[in-house]
């Protein structure tokens, strides 16, 4: 693997809340929400059901300076929800491209969130990227839609492995190119 020079993540303003890096204090909120199947189940990484320091140890992964993906929190303190709203993130990948993958909690499903995020993330384009790619469960459409509404165009079929479910999963492959 490539030795890659990780700089300090950026505050990343969006409209009704901020992208911000991950905190040791977004253990409880972030542990809450992780344990939720449907949460779980719409990722590749979240086991269901959420064993002890799973939370703990993604936190300390994501600060530190060798870590493989930026990591943010989307924080809504600015706002009167003042809640930890989901998890946005880009994994370094090669040759300027990485890769995004998010969350939202479910209390804040259909309010716009994720495509906030996604776009806020996207204009600031905090590592540089030539390009983004993003891949999104086959039943999930709602994530599917995320994407085309910032510019992800669709590139193909897959499948990937989600540890909540057991299994391999059909997905649908996006690509943001940012140049």
């Amino acid at each position: 693997m490539k030795h890659v020079e990780i700089a300090q993540q950026p505050r990343i303003d969006a409209d009704r809340f901020v992208l911000r890096p991950v905190r040791r204090s977004d253990a409880g909120m972030l542990s809450m929400y992780t344990a939720d199947k449907r949460v779980a189940s719409g990722t590749r990484s979240i086991p269901h059901p959420l064993p002890p320091g799973t939370t703990e140890a993604f936190i300390e992964r994501s600060l530190k300076d060798d870590r493989p993906e930026d990591v943010w929190v989307m924080d809504a303190a600015r706002s009167d929800v003042r809640e930890v709203l989901g998890v946005i993130s880009l994994t370094y990948l090669c040759r300027g491209q990485s890769q995004l993958g998010y969350w939202v909690a479910p209390g804040f499903w259909n309010a716009g969130i994720a495509s906030e995020a996604v776009c806020a993330l996207i204009n600031a384009n905090p590592q540089s990227n030539r390009s983004i790619f993003a891949e999104v469960f086959q039943d999930n459409p709602a994530s599917a839609r995320v994407l085309t509404h910032a510019g992800f165009e669709y590139i193909g079929d897959a499948e990937s492995h989600s540890v909540a479910r057991g299994m391999n999963v059909p997905t649908w492959t996006y690509i943001r190119k940012m140049t």
